[in-house]
């Protein structure tokens, strides 16, 4: 349930905080998980396992011109699927002009009709695989 996730949170928080981690006051990050999710947010701890608790966090959908950031509120990475931390730098544009804001709704509708797509031209690459064309 939710407030069982909330107290979760913050248990791992605390944890987190007294484990030999430092505070820590940074802009806007952008980390890249393991799993290829993009999340955004304020660095206010990490420890030297890379476990990194972000503040105001939202994850970034991107499929082709769209993009939607979903709001996530306080963030609880594991080191371990950490593969990329940066800073933004909030002077500069984050997206080229040509990317769209569209609803989360809108978007896990793309993820699905690009996952589809996928799916399906494995399917027709596994069929043509008997013809051999090399």
């Amino acid at each position: 349930s939710l407030s069982s996730n909330i107290c979760l949170e913050t248990i791992l928080c605390c944890q987190l905080l007294t484990s030999h981690s430092f505070i820590y006051d940074a802009g806007k990050l952008l980390v890249l998980l393991r799993d290829g999710r993009k999340l955004m947010g304020t660095l206010r701890s990490f420890d030297q396992f890379a476990n990194a608790v972000l503040e105001g966090a939202c994850e970034r959908v991107i499929v082709g011109d769209l993009y939607c950031d979903i709001p996530l509120g306080l963030y609880v990475i594991r080191g371990e699927n950490v593969v990329l931390i940066g800073e933004l730098d909030l002077e500069r544009e984050e997206l080229p002009p040509h990317m769209t804001h569209v609803s989360v709704a809108e978007i896990r509708r793309a993820q699905k009709a690009e996952r589809e797509a996928t799916d399906l031209k494995g399917t027709m690459r596994k069929r043509m695989e008997f013809l051999d064309l090399e």
